[in-house]
């Protein structure tokens, strides 16, 4: 291999000093914009009283096991309804991608219960779910993080299931004849063909939404679970001081910023990949 000329080299050396005045730019005016924020809330009239309510040091010490003894609820519920969503989504997106008129009762099914859960609330539907359901008497007595987790995946279930469609419905038509014409069975073609490029294209679109989903596990407090949110409402009832608000806030936001960082590095390697022309 031969050594980069002198003008590669030069450019090179631009790029890079080009590139380290960018970031030092970006530094100083990030450090300037948040002590012009920092200065103008400390300054405010009422700063004093809202830092003893809301930023008090002691009071977060003080609940903070609590809370992540509820957090661990709020994890445990997450990742079952994650992989109830994933399972019962894709099984919805097949059906609803079903071609012909015989199938057409499952087709009409399918998007009835997307249309109606996406349009509720999600409150709607724990309190539906959670009150509603045990009151019949069907079931026995389950504990309030069951229905909650159940609440959600029937919700989810029908946001993530028109992900999917939508994955399957972008795989080009030629894909599915190829398949056929190889002597793939119609569930062969979508197991094997479809749903894996369907996948690979909705993936950034389903990281969002597990996102979403992560934020909205501290809901089925309404239903009395103790979780970290409920938590939280304990230890301000004791204390009337809201702190313990915040502090259940910033556990959802630690664990939910790993898996942001990661939607968006995905997503560009993904937008990289397609340029180069490695995706089809």
């Amino acid at each position: 291999m031969s050594a980069p000329s002198a003008l590669e080299l030069e450019r090179r050396a631009f790029r890079a000093r080009r590139s380290r005045r960018s970031i030092w730019i970006s530094i100083a005016s990030t450090l300037v914009f948040a002590a012009l924020v920092w200065v103008g809330v400390v300054s405010a009239p009422g700063w004093h009283a809202v830092q003893q309510s809301f930023f008090d040091p002691g009071q977060a010490w003080q609940s903070l096991p609590s809370i992540l003894a509820g957090l661990w609820l709020n994890i445990r519920v997450l990742f079952a309804s994650a992989v109830c969503v994933l399972v019962l989504s894709v099984l919805l997106a097949a059906l609803r991608s079903l071609r012909g008129a015989v199938f057409f009762p499952l087709r009409a099914a399918v998007a009835l219960y997307t249309d109606l859960f996406r349009g509720l609330p999600l409150l709607i539907v724990l309190y539906l779910v959670g009150f509603g359901i045990p009151a019949l008497g069907f079931f026995p007595r389950m504990p309030a993080g069951f229905w909650g987790t159940a609440a959600l995946v029937i919700t989810y279930t029908a946001y993530v299931s028109e992900v999917f469609r939508a994955g399957i419905d972008a795989v080009h038509p030629s894909q599915r004849l190829a398949a056929r014409a190889l002597g793939l069975g119609y569930w062969q073609s979508l197991r094997l063909v479809v749903l894996p490029q369907a996948l690979r294209k909705v993936t950034p679109a389903l990281m969002n939404d597990f996102v979403s989903l992560q934020k909205d596990v501290g809901l089925i407090s309404v239903l009395g679970a103790v979780d970290a949110v409920r938590a939280a409402q304990i230890q301000v009832s004791l204390a009337y001081n809201f702190t313990p608000y915040l502090v259940s806030g910033l556990c959802f936001v630690v664990l939910a910023v790993p898996m942001i960082r990661l939607t968006d590095w995905y997503s560009a390697r993904l937008a990289r990949r397609e340029q180069i022309g490695s995706v089809v």
